[in-house]
């Protein structure tokens, strides 16, 4: 379904520099028969999100939608510095709230993986923990904004393994951080300014694991419904073996916005 945001709106003060629009979908895949990934699509907010239970935990389904409820729910602050405060002290509070849960239920961890976009005036943020992406294409160039905390990458950063053997490896789905996982949740922040006809994909390890970067680029055309289908069709083709979400979020240009 396609969402879009309106200009100057009462409800979510959405300046009119810019205007967006969006659409996602979430499917639990060929295999698994529980989709554990979550995701949180709220343009009047400029507040996107996917959240992917973390394998080999428990309630990795309850995770990831809690997750993205409380995110949802939060004051919307005045600042964008603000807005990055007040969604990293709510991610920090949910995971103290998944490490008391899972003591609780004598779990070893009850955690999920999660990446989420902010857009505030004339700036976006993202923040993240584990290896849900955001990716971004700007004048043809796309690029991952965030950078995966996994096993597989910390190889790769340290020049062990090659990026091409990456997406195959064993180690594959082994996170290294993630909401609930730790009781220190360490997040990453990445900051900088929006630009007209910018198209943000955020998307779960179970889109990125079957279509590779290359392809995704290629994929990103046309309206954001037609291309969040196309990429799930895409992922349910080739087996799709997990979850599978993406978001795809548009900055229109200038000339669309209405006086």
């Amino acid at each position: 379904m396609e969402k879009q945001a309106g200009v100057g709106g009462e409800a979510s003060d959405i300046p009119a520099t810019h205007r967006w629009v969006s659409a996602s979908l979430t499917h639990v895949g060929k295999v698994r028969r529980l989709n554990e990934d979550a995701l949180l699509d709220s343009p009047e907010l400029g507040l996107w999100a996917v959240a992917d239970g973390v394998g080999g935990a428990s309630a990795g389904d309850w995770a990831s939608s809690f997750t993205l409820q409380v995110l949802e729910r939060m004051p919307r602050p005045a600042t964008m510095p603000a807005i990055i405060a007040e969604v990293s002290d709510q991610l920090k509070s949910v995971n103290a709230a998944l490490r008391r849960q899972a003591a609780a239920a004598e779990y070893r961890a009850i955690a999920t993986t999660v990446v989420a976009l902010l857009f505030f005036e004339e700036h976006f943020a993202c923040i993240w923990a584990g290896d849900s992406r955001l990716y971004l294409l700007r004048d043809a160039t796309f690029q991952q904004v965030n950078r995966d905390h996994s096993e597989v990458q910390d190889l790769v950063d340290r020049g062990i393994l090659h990026p091409t053997e990456a997406r195959d490896h064993p180690r594959g789905n082994v996170v290294t951080r993630a909401v609930g996982a730790f009781d220190t949740l360490d997040l990453d922040v990445v900051r900088d300014r929006l630009c007209a006809d910018d198209l943000f994909l955020l998307c779960s390890d179970g889109l990125t694991k079957v279509i590779g970067d290359d392809e995704l680029a290629r994929m990103l055309a046309g309206p954001v419904d037609q291309i969040v289908s196309a990429l799930i069709e895409t992922a349910l083709d080739r087996g799709a073996p997990d979850n599978v979400t993406a978001i795809a979020v548009k900055v229109l240009p200038r000339e669309d916005i209405a006086p």
